[in-house]
């Protein structure tokens, strides 16, 4: 069995694109900070190319911005792109909650429940980073049953902008209201009532957006 071979190009850019986001995200590499492949790829010790690609990525997703011969950076938070990502990532979470709700097996439901107890400690522990992937993880078990391949690529490209804010705008866990919303977004998926569910999961990303509006 051979073991050592070329790597998957495509898997380091993935890499790179999962590691410079979180930096973003978390705010490691802040608003305005210049961003430089060279630097980056040093960093991480990869080479140029699946970095690049990772800032080409990163770029259709609104956090670099970059002006050819002049600058490549990440880009400053504005509130209007926030808002506008919230609501269209609060209706895909809508619209893959009333699909997927139809074809849930007692394993979706029962890995939903699993996700909110992680949920729920985490924000009782303060861990932000925790508590953002495990919100994540709960619903993306709806978006991956509801099998719309759009909704979830919908979803992929204007969520990191969402997590930015939480983290410069709240610097704490999402509400405490959130996991028991979700126990009863459960509750309503368990019963069959996909419209009650799709509504809850809408009234759910509804709280990011009030938690938001009063930052300090």
């Amino acid at each position: 069995m051979q073991y050592i071979g070329r790597l998957d190009r495509a898997l380091l850019s993935e890499q790179a694109l999962t590691a410079i986001r979180r930096a973003i995200v978390a705010g490691e590499l802040a608003p305005g900070t210049p961003v430089k492949d060279v630097e980056l790829a040093a960093r991480m010790g990869l080479s140029r190319t699946p970095v690049r690609e990772a800032l080409a990525r990163l770029t259709d997703e609104g956090l670099i911005e970059t002006k050819p011969h002049s600058y490549t950076r990440v880009t400053r938070l504005d509130s209007a792109a926030v808002r506008d990502a919230h609501a269209v990532v609060q209706s895909m979470h809508g619209l893959a909650t009333r699909l997927a709700v139809p074809k849930l097996t007692q394993r979706h439901l029962d890995a939903m429940r699993a996700a909110n107890m992680k949920f729920a400690v985490a924000v009782d522990a303060s861990a932000l980073e925790d508590a953002i992937a495990c919100d994540d993880a709960f619903h993306d078990i709806l978006v991956q049953a509801s099998e719309n391949r759009a909704i979830a690529a919908t979803i992929r490209r204007y969520t990191p902008l969402l997590h930015r804010a939480i983290y410069l705008y709240l610097g704490s866990p999402l509400g405490r209201d959130s996991a028991p919303m979700h126990e009863r977004i459960i509750a309503a998926c368990e019963a069959g009532n996909a419209e009650e569910a799709a509504d809850l999961a809408e009234r759910n990303w509804a709280t990011l957006a009030v938690l938001m509006e009063k930052k300090p």
